[in-house]
């Protein structure tokens, strides 16, 4: 295989096991790119993308961004917060008006989960999902999956806690996905209050006990409460919540074993993860975000050989 059988890249869920690894394999060759002195090739210099943001974003953003610009694409940015989505235009009529001034893929992110996929189903660019709503974040999930194999040299066999807000988050949803196409056993840990009834039925593990989940793991994915998601109360309060799932040293040095720390970021210090375990040996936290620049490279040029 030497593309993706989709001109877009919308979920995780519909990737075969062969198009991830050709994902990797491919960014295995621009993590070396980016290695170099001069860290650019000329690989889409003839693609203009557009990165239409329906919702606030920082690192997605940036590291797409970067990505194009490493690629030498030609980018415009799109905020819908200072467009006419303002003025009640709809999401269909925006995305066709960037797509006339010839624009060839779109990075969408949206607070809705289905819209890349609509928009995908109604125009002919690639479309790539940053994360949509509460369902997806494609690229996440496959930065994530790449990480861990390059910290543990495979992800067969190996298990892999998601600990915190799974009930609210998109990068969750990918994760289980991606890890069990690539042979990894998954459990989820947090608060019930936050673990959906039906995510049982995806084949994971349940854990309510923080130490319990420490211990099956070889990887802890630990995930961001999501308060600006959170319209109810999950849990008393985000002391409490870091009490009894918050992760510090001192809990990993009363576990006493050798624990991958992930976080997809942004990280609320004190809260889910402790600065001495961020910042510690165990955590790859940053290859992460490197990697991530990597990954977006390899998706945004598969996409553009399906329009040679």
């Amino acid at each position: 295989m030497d593309k993706l059988l989709s001109k877009d890249l919308l979920g995780i869920r519909n990737l075969s096991v062969e198009e991830i690894k050709l994902i990797f394999d491919t960014a295995d060759k621009f993590k070396e790119v980016l290695n170099r002195p001069i860290k650019k090739v000329p690989s889409l210099r003839h693609l203009t993308i557009a990165n239409v943001f329906f919702e606030n974003s920082t690192r997605t953003k940036l590291s797409f961004e970067l990505a194009q610009k490493r690629l030498s694409a030609d980018i415009i940015n799109f905020s819908s917060s200072v467009s006419s989505v303002k003025k009640g235009e709809s999401l269909l009529d925006t995305i066709n008006n960037i797509l006339v001034m010839k624009v060839d893929m779109i990075v969408m992110r949206h607070p809705n989960p289905g819209a890349p996929h609509f928009v995908a189903k109604n125009i002919d660019a690639s479309v790539v999902n940053a994360g949509d709503g509460t369902h997806e974040h494609p690229t996440q999930a496959l930065l994530d999956s790449y990480t861990i194999r390059e910290k543990l040299g495979k992800i067969k066999n190996k298990k892999i806690a998601i600990i915190g807000d799974i009930a609210h988050s998109r990068v969750a949803i990918s994760n289980i996905y991606a890890l069990q196409k690539l042979g990894a056993k998954v459990m989820l840990c947090g608060p019930s209050t936050l673990i959906p009834k039906y995510i049982s039925s995806m084949g994971v593990q349940i854990e309510n006990n923080i130490e319990n989940a420490l211990k099956w793991c070889d990887v802890a994915n630990v995930l961001r409460i999501q308060l600006e998601r959170q319209k109810n109360k999950f849990f008393p309060s985000l002391r409490e919540y870091s009490l009894y799932y918050g992760i510090n040293k001192k809990l990993l040095e009363k576990i006493n074993k050798d624990i991958v720390i992930m976080h997809p970021g942004p990280i609320n210090r004190g809260v889910e993860l402790n600065s001495d375990v961020a910042d510690s040996n165990n955590s790859i936290i940053l290859d992460q975000v490197e990697n991530g620049v990597a990954i977006r490279m390899a998706v945004m040029y598969l996409l553009s050989l399906n329009k040679v």
